[in-house]
């Protein structure tokens, strides 16, 4: 009997969503004669059993498309919102998966989408999950289909900066997305040419970075561009936040601990440490959301430069796919067909040293993929004479 595969898109929308469902689609109907049902904006909408039958006129026409034909949210199936409150609806979702006699459940998305699988798959459900996310910050993968549109906007933006810049002689800080890793403030702003590059995992000084700016000064180049991570955090801040979670980890542990003894008196000490931890930690993440702009004036001040802030946001992520991520995307979605055909599941469909592997959740469901210090794209930065801030 052939197969039924579920397929949905949960997180934020990325370029390539599209050409990993069309590929995803094509394989399963033109290989294995499989019926592929699509579930509509992410967990929620498989919750609630919101389908569409993806057959060869639904996936005509879509590979160049950017977003999601199938929609998208960011519900979790463990804590999703239903009238007023958040509740576990991991059951719901197991009802359905066998009420539509699923073989497997494919789900495109980033680290938490991941997460959300493995949680599935612990329930019983045979999931995989396909890397997409401009910040490049999956883990078990080289490279995340979306990131290279991102990063192409990423630089034109940068590049067409150079012209106010240089015009006005200003400093332009531009911010791109990234969370909490570098990957694209870094390539776009080796690839745009960017003066300054700032990324979250290498705190910065801001009098380093004036610094670095006053030299360019000096040197007849009255204008610079500052590519910053929407992560990055000045050194005081990162040494905070530092603190902060360590403080609330500590809390977790003695909390547990206290729980497991019985006492009482522990436990009720460690659940007020958790809990103003937390509100320390949601202080400095409101900080870090504003830190680009709070960056701008500071090195206004120190420079006596004329200083603007662009924040690119979601034009990074919105639009045609590139061709290497329609390429990407289809790869990983064709193989992952191929997975499900030979019973593979549980796994990241991944790519690494230019192959298409599966990744077992198990040991980096947890993880993050942050930019390596030693990381040749920074050797490369400091060669060519950009600042890093540090």
């Amino acid at each position: 009997m052939a197969k039924i595969i579920g397929i949905l898109t949960s997180g934020g929308d990325t370029p390539g969503l599209n050409a990993a469902i069309r590929a995803v689609g094509k394989t399963a109907l033109g290989d294995y004669n499989m019926r592929v049902i699509g579930f509509r904006d992410g967990f929620r909408g498989l919750m609630e059993n919101r389908t569409v039958r993806l057959d060869s006129a639904a996936l005509s026409g879509i590979l160049t498309v950017g977003g999601t034909v199938l929609g998208t949210s960011r519900d979790k199936p463990h804590k999703m919102p239903i009238g007023g409150k958040t509740m576990d609806m991991t059951d719901a979702i197991v009802d359905v998966y066998e009420k539509n006699n699923l073989d497997a459940l494919v789900c495109l998305g980033g680290r938490g989408t991941m997460r959300n699988a493995y949680r599935l798959a612990q329930n019983g459900l045979k999931t995989l999950t396909l890397p997409k996310t401009i910040d490049n910050d999956i883990p078990g993968t080289d490279v995340s289909f979306g990131f290279d549109t991102a990063l192409t906007i990423a630089s034109e933006a940068i590049d067409r900066l150079h012209s106010t810049a240089h015009s006005h002689h200003r400093i332009i800080v531009v911010e791109t997305m990234g969370h909490r890793a570098g990957w694209l403030a870094l390539g776009a702003g080796v690839a745009g040419g960017a003066d300054v590059i700032l990324i979250p995992e290498i705190p910065y000084s801001v009098d380093r970075v004036a610094e670095s700016i006053l030299q360019r000064t000096y040197s007849g180049k009255h204008f610079s561009i500052v590519a910053v991570s929407e992560g990055a955090m000045s050194d005081d801040l990162a040494a905070r936040r530092d603190e902060a979670e360590t403080a609330l980890a500590q809390a977790k542990a003695a909390h547990a601990k206290a729980k497991e003894e019985g006492d009482k008196e522990t436990k009720k000490w460690a659940k007020s440490a958790k809990k103003k931890a937390k509100a320390l930690l949601a202080e400095i993440e409101a900080e870090i959301m504003v830190s680009t702009q709070s960056l701008t004036r500071q090195l206004e001040e120190l420079t006596n430069l004329e200083s603007r802030v662009t924040i690119l946001g979601h034009v990074q992520r919105g639009g045609t796919p590139s061709p290497a991520d329609r390429l990407l995307a289809t790869r990983l979605g064709v193989a992952a067909t191929h997975m499900i055909d030979e019973g593979v599941h549980g796994v990241l469909v991944a790519h690494r040293d230019n192959k298409i592997v599966p990744v077992p959740f198990e040991g980096i469901v947890d993880g993050r993929n942050h930019v390596p210090l030693d990381h040749p794209w920074i050797q490369t930065a400091r060669s060519v004479g950009t600042a890093l801030g540090d």
